[in-house]
């Protein structure tokens, strides 16, 4: 599999997606959202539950296929790139995911593995698998279980799934509960052994996420 010789920049790419939105999306619909994003910027500043040099959090869950996953044996085969993401009707984690997915043969060429973490059911994740075409494991994380060992859960705002409603999305249709709990977006590097090597969280913008080229930076740092 060949290796990319550019590595994709998240702050180009969103800022190409944010344009995209603000030409789709009615301008109060598009306020909601941003308005939205700065309320949890200033709400969740150091959201991450571990931290460089923990222990991750043992964990098994269902993939896209409804078949478990635990950590300790994707952990058997080498490190770990793991990411927490809101859902696949979220843009900004789809942009994510659709740029790991293409830094991916690099991260296998780094002996590595990689992960994506939501609280939606494994029909919802199934979708996230192939809307934006990954070919590694997207994990349900039903009721947030796991996601709040490793970063802040918090209850979305009637606001933005309201605004979601009246663009025809229904946010509750993508989870097994009512409950609207949801991660703040995060990406860990876990060294084979269960070390924790990089946590990071943008905060709870979510429009902000790590770029590629970090995680790439900390993968090879354990070489």
């Amino acid at each position: 599999m060949a290796i990319n010789t550019k590595i994709p920049s998240y702050k180009e790419d969103v800022a190409e997606l944010i344009g995209q939105l603000k030409g789709m999306f009615p301008e109060d619909k598009f306020a909601v959202f941003n308005n939205d994003a700065r309320q949890l910027e200033q709400t969740h500043v150091s959201p991450l539950r571990i931290k460089r040099g923990d222990t991750a959090p043992d964990f098994t869950l269902p993939n896209a296929e409804g078949k478990p996953v635990s950590l300790q044996s994707v952990l058997a085969k080498g490190p770990l790139v793991l990411t927490f993401y809101r859902g696949v009707w979220c843009p900004y984690c789809n942009l994510h995911l659709k740029l790991l997915q293409q830094i991916l043969p690099e991260i296998r060429a780094a002996g590595a593995s990689l992960m994506a973490i939501s609280p939606m059911n494994p029909d919802n994740s199934k979708g996230t698998v192939e809307t934006n075409e990954l070919k590694f494991e997207v994990l349900s994380d039903a009721g947030n279980q796991v996601s709040r060992q490793y970063t802040t859960v918090f209850k979305n705002a009637d606001e933005p799934i309201a605004a979601m409603s009246d663009l025809g999305y229904d946010f509750y249709s993508f989870y097994d509960d009512r409950s609207a709990e949801l991660p703040v977006s995060a990406t860990f590097v876990v060294a084979s052994d269960g070390q924790v090597v990089f946590a990071e969280s943008e905060g709870g913008d979510y429009r902000k996420r790590t770029e590629p080229v970090v995680i790439l930076d900390a993968l090879n740092s354990l070489k």
